[in-house]
């Protein structure tokens, strides 16, 4: 039959080259409706799984023809019925008396016929009014056998060609059909959705549940072959002239039939896998409620599989690569390549909004477009040929649940173009994905055991500070790490809340939370430890080092001008990376840019922060003065030295997303900064855009490209306990502390700094040029480092025996006495630095009480922070997920250095709602009211 309706569709494509439009379009629906009929009777004919089959492609309005759904439909429920007398024998062998003693009357012609049973309407003997489902005779040998055929046809088309591989989905298939085979099953199935869908208790007005109004059969009496079910009066689906005669609204309809999906899925755990039109029915009385039927293929996943599905439908809904990989992982789907934005790309696709038939045409053509540039981008990133592409599947394990909750989708997508209606997916099922992910993980609802990581406390001052973290609770904490030193031991280290608003596992030690501007201090060290190493000096001209930066009159440009904020350069990009976010995930594209800056002010003469054309200032200097790579230096300099490995990047490699913690916004704190003006150290084109800035942050930051780039001045990763660990070091002019708390699990510095892919690909070919990079990726040798991470080191127990013996052995990543007046810009560097301004060489001061600058550190966008106390040789670090104007930040510092007896630097002691933020706190304090 394949083979008959192929050749018919090749001879017509080729007649119809030779006639008119308006007869081409004739002919092609000839053609439809001839095939259709072809397929409905053989589907027919064959009965059993080929009918399910048909009633699939039944409701896909969105993928095939009209003619082929006008014919197919007859599959939903009107097959020829089976005889009477095999009717009547199935009834009194399975209840066990003659039907006259069971049924007052029973109507003889069935209601509807489907593949498994037809349904017949009757009356009880005690007059009730119901409808009879009695299985087909056979019809349990002929499903599990045309399984095997299916499994075995699946088998041979997934070795003839590998990228269509549709084995999980007929293994889950063979797992879930035989169990609709079983009327007591589907009886037992029909209770436990209608009690959960049920509005009668617990359903309190607000609540989700109450949110679904849809009516479902009362069971009478269930055996293993036949089904007895109160009798509801109403519409099918397909009546779509009584759908108009009873004023149905069709849009609303299928909305309500989403919700109630949502609900099963996302609340209960328990769905309907069968959801065809067939299904449905609608109560004829107002306001025409959906009646939900058939709940023989009902399949129940567990509550991790339930939440891991609410964390893939919003990390979808926010484009958070972070969180949809963390989803990917805990639903059990395994990748062999990374590719996050295709994996973004894919899974979009799922909770698309839905289109009507006439819209699909174009929407299919879309989506080929996109497959198409997919499958491109996978032979440009594994370096294959188009034969190795179309054998490579770049999924390792597929979960079962999911096939059913994608088919699910699928369906639902087909009755909604059926019935000709959009439904927009995301705005429906958000509140029931939101509840199951959200409902029971808010800081009052958990113990306080759960909400901070179970650690034993190092110190009196970290009870204390944990008791106020909880006292501050889950309104303005979503995820928080707090680790600080004292005289080189640690004396904090707590962390509390959630990943991400829509990740509910536990911030732990190791987390990495992006910091935004924190990374400049980072940077900054990094640039004095080339100094300290004799490669560059900080009165050097710019252009010395970095020809191609001596243009548009930027030949005067030292390097410590760079390091104060005073080179004229505060805007460098802005308007670029304005007109073009993602400019900054191009490191070699954004070095060339900043070199053909022009500054706006002359060199030294005034101190406007440079929010984001530090890091590249820095970050190009840093390149061509070591002749090394911007992240060789940053390992070599100071994550080695520290024994920090693993949880301090610029740029992350790929393998550490599942401890990545996911930004947000407390919009209720930005709504503040209407009332902040600019000071005379502050870009006034940044403060205008920052709360349209911090707005956008998260979802651009939440991407995984971006958060892969080399952005020196804003996307730095790391935990508070390896930030800390680096200002102690710095706080004492560069000696290394000794090895950090025994009581942080996992220990610091035992993950793999550049952890390899989880499943290698395709086997590396001889003669290729290509060389297998640490991420376990193919890559080009010349290009592996430009966006990416490279492999850096030789050998990790090499790496990690070098640490160690550093960190027990008293040494230092600073040799020079006078590296802190470097820091901060006093003794002989005073010059070099802006009179009064509030920056060191790379760092923001801070005053004691009798004005001597003790205090130097940097603060980032949204509330983290790292500083040191030099004078009492304290350093501390604060990480935050819930972006803000830094009130939680300044009161755990404050709290801290309170308890100890220490100063609090101005910038955590000021009152009112500002920082720890540089755009804030770089304004005079009467503008900052």
């Amino acid at each position: 039959m394949a083979l008959l309706i192929y050749f018919d569709y090749k001879a017509v494509q080729k007649r119809v080259q030779w006639v008119s439009t308006t007869k081409k379009s004739a002919t092609w629906t000839k053609t439809h409706e001839r095939n259709a009929r072809r397929v409905l009777n053989l589907m027919i004919e064959l009965e059993g799984l080929w009918v399910k089959m048909g009633q699939y492609l039944s409701t896909r309005a969105d993928v095939l023809p009209e003619p082929y759904i006008n014919v197919l439909k007859q599959l939903q429920d009107s097959l020829p019925p089976r005889p009477l007398e095999e009717v009547r024998g199935t009834i009194e062998k399975e209840l066990g008396k003659p039907m006259s003693d069971v049924f007052a009357d029973f109507v003889l012609d069935p209601l509807a016929t489907a593949s498994i049973a037809q349904v017949h309407r009757a009356t009880l003997a005690d007059g009730r009014e119901v409808v009879v489902k009695i299985q087909h005779d056979g019809i349990k040998e002929i499903i599990l056998e045309d399984l095997k055929n299916a499994k075995s046809l699946i088998e041979w088309i997934a070795w003839a060609e590998p990228q269509y591989n549709f084995n999980p989905m007929i293994d889950e298939w063979c797992k879930e059909a035989p169990k609709e085979l079983d009327f007591n099953h589907e009886a037992e199935n029909t209770r436990t959705v209608s009690r959960n869908l049920s509005c009668k208790t617990d359903c309190g007005s607000g609540s989700i549940s109450s949110a679904v109004d849809v009516l479902i059969p009362e069971v009478i009496q269930s055996t293993d072959k036949v089904l007895i079910l109160e009798y509801m009066d109403g519409i099918r689906l397909n009546d779509n002239d009584s759908l108009e005669a009873y004023g149905v609204d069709k849009q609303k309809l299928v909305e309500e039939i989403t919700r109630a999906y949502a609900h099963q899925i996302y609340i209960d755990g328990f769905f309907n896998g069968d959801p065809h039109p067939g299904n449905f029915l609608v109560s004829k009385e107002p306001p025409h409620k959906p009646i939900l039927l058939d709940f023989g293929l009902t399949k129940r996943i567990s509550k991790s599989m339930t939440q891991a599905l609410a964390k893939m439908f919003l990390s979808c809904a926010e484009g958070d690569h972070v969180a949809l990989l963390s989803a990917f992982a805990e639903m059990g789907l395994k990748l062999r390549v990374d590719m996050p934005q295709q994996a973004m790309d894919i899974a979009t696709v799922f909770f698309r909004q839905s289109t009507t038939a006439s819209e699909a045409k174009e929407n299919l053509k879309a989506l080929s477009d996109q497959r198409e540039r997919n499958v491109k981008a996978l032979q440009e990133k594994m370096k294959l040929n188009k034969k190795e592409v179309q054998k490579f599947n770049p999924v390792d394990a597929f979960p079962g649940d999911a096939i059913i909750f994608m088919r699910v989708l699928n369906l639902l997508r087909g009755l909604s173009a059926s019935l000709n209606v959009k439904i927009v997916y995301l705005d429906i099922m958000r509140p029931f994905a939101e509840s199951t992910l959200l409902g029971s993980l808010t800081h009052g609802q958990i113990p306080n055991s759960q909400w901070i990581y179970d650690s034993p406390a190092n110190s009196d001052v970290e009870s204390k500070l944990r008791n106020y973290l909880r006292e501050l609770g889950s309104d303005k904490i979503l995820g928080i790490q707090v680790c600080a030193y004292k005289d080189g031991k640690v004396i904090i280290d707590t962390a509390a809340g959630m990943l991400g608003k829509y990740d509910p596992r536990p911030v732990q030690p190791d987390s990495l939370f992006p910091v935004f501007s924190v990374t400049k201090g980072i940077t900054a060290g990094m640039v004095h430890w080339l100094v300290n190493e004799g490669k560059l000096k900080y009165e050097e001209t710019v252009a010395n080092i970095w020809p191609n930066f001596g243009t548009n009159t930027k030949e005067l440009i030292k390097v410590h001008h760079l390091l104060n904020h005073t080179s004229g350069l505060h805007n460098a990009l802005g308007d670029v990376v304005k007109s073009d976010p993602m400019l900054v995930c191009d490191w070699e594209e954004t070095l060339n840019q900043i070199a053909k800056c022009t500054p706006e002010t002359e060199p030294g003469s005034a101190q406007i922060y440079h929010y984001l054309s530090f890091g590249w200032l820095c970050g190009g200097v840093i390149e061509h003065a070591s002749g090394k790579k911007f992240q060789e230096v940053l390992e070599e300099a100071i994550v080695r030295p520290l024994h920090i490995e693993g949880e301090l990047y610029i740029g992350i490699p790929p393998g550490v997303e599942s401890r990545l913690a996911a930004l947000t916004v407390d919009t209720e704190e930005l709504q503040k900064l209407s009332g902040i003006r600019a000071g005379p150290g502050v870009p006034p084109e940044l403060l205008s855009n920052v709360a349209q800035m911090a707005s956008g942050v998260p979802v651009l930051f939440n991407t995984l490209n971006v958060r892969r780039a080399i952005i020196p001045a804003a996307n730095g990763h790391c935990s508070a306990r390896a930030l800390a660990r680096y200002y102690a070091a710095l706080a004492t002019g560069g000696s290394i502390p000794p090895p950090h708390s025994a009581d942080s699990k996992p220990p610091l510095g035992s993950h793999v700094h550049t952890p390899k892919f989880p499943t290698a690909p395709l086997k590396k070919k001889k003669g290729t040029g290509k060389k297998k990079c640490s991420t376990g990726n193919l890559q080009d040798a010349s290009n592996s480092d430009k966006n990416g991470y490279s492999q850096l080191r030789t050998s990790d127990a090499d790496d990690e025996a070098a640490a160690t013996a550093a960190a027990g052995s008293g040494s230092r990543i600073f040799s020079s006495d006078k590296i802190l007046d470097a820091f901060m810009g006093v003794g002989e560097y005073e010059s070099m630095v802006h009179p009064n301004g509030k920056f060191g060489l790379g760092f923001r001061r801070y005053s004691n009480a009798s004005g001597t600058l003790r205090f130097f550190g940097h603060s980032g966008m949204g509330g983290s922070t790292g500083f040191c106390d030099v004078e009492n040789n304290f350093a501390m670090a604060v990480m935050v997920n819930k972006m803000s104007l830094g009130s939680v930040t300044r009161g755990v510092v404050r709290l801290v250095l309170e308890e100890l007896g220490l100063p609090v630097p101005d910038e955590f002691s000021t009152s009112g709602e500002k920082g720890p933020d540089m755009v804030l706190n770089l304004a005079p304090p009467e503008q900052q009211s």
